[in-house]
C-alpha cells in the first residue's frame, strides 16, 4: 500500500474520534483549566482542531521558525467553533496530502527557535507527529472533560461511559 493513502485513512480515523471528543465541550466550561500550569479548555481543543493544519503546513513548506512565525491560536467560542475550525484543518490537509508524492515527504523539515534547532526530520516523520499529537493532546483533553463530569466518547473501542460497556 502507498503511503499517501494510509496517512489519509488515519487521519479520518482519528477526526472521527476527535470530531466526537470536541462536540462535548461544554461552551461554558472553555475557560476552565484543571491546574494553573494546565491550558484551559479553549487552548487545548484550539490546538487539537488545528492540529491537522501541521500535514498541510509540512508538505508547502520546509520549516517553521517560531522566532519568526509566533503561535497565535485562532479565535473560538464555542465547540461549534471548534468543530468548524478542525474541518478547515482537515481539509486543508486531505488536499495537500492528496496533491503531493512520496518523494516530497521524505525531504527533510526543521522546526526551529531562531538559531535554536528542535529536529530536523523527514517531512513523513513530522505528518506522523502531528497524528500522535493529536492523540496525545485528545487524551489530555479527556482528563479535562472527566474532571468536569463529561461522558467521554470511546476511541478505539468503547468507553466507560459507553451503554455498550
Amino acid at each position: 500500500m502507498d503511503i499517501i493513502p494510509m496517512l489519509l485513512k488515519e487521519m479520518e480515523q482519528e477526526a472521527q474520534t476527535t470530531r466526537k471528543m470536541l462536540e462535548r465541550i461544554p461552551n461554558d466550561k472553555l475557560d476552565w483549566q484543571p491546574h494553573v500550569k494546565s491550558m484551559t479548555i479553549r487552548r487545548l481543543a484550539t490546538h487539537i482542531a488545528e492540529l491537522p493544519s501541521w500535514v498541510s503546513m509540512t508538505i508547502l513548506t520546509d520549516h517553521l521558525d517560531f522566532a519568526a512565525s509566533p503561535y497565535i491560536p485562532s479565535p473560538v467560542s464555542n465547540s461549534a467553533d471548534l468543530l468548524a475550525l478542525l474541518e478547515k484543518s482537515l481539509a486543508e490537509a486531505r488536499t495537500e496530502l492528496e496533491k503531493t508524492n512520496e518523494e516530497e515527504l521524505l525531504k527533510d523539515w526543521t522546526l526551529r527557535n531562531g538559531d535554536q534547532v528542535y529536529s530536523v526530520s523527514p517531512k513523513i516523520d513530522i505528518i506522523r507527529m502531528a497524528y500522535c499529537q493529536t492523540v496525545h493532546h485528545r487524551a489530555q483533553l479527556g482528563v479535562f472533560l472527566r474532571l468536569l463530569d463529561v461522558p467521554i466518547p470511546g476511541s478505539y473501542g468503547p468507553s466507560a461511559d459507553d451503554a455498550e460497556f
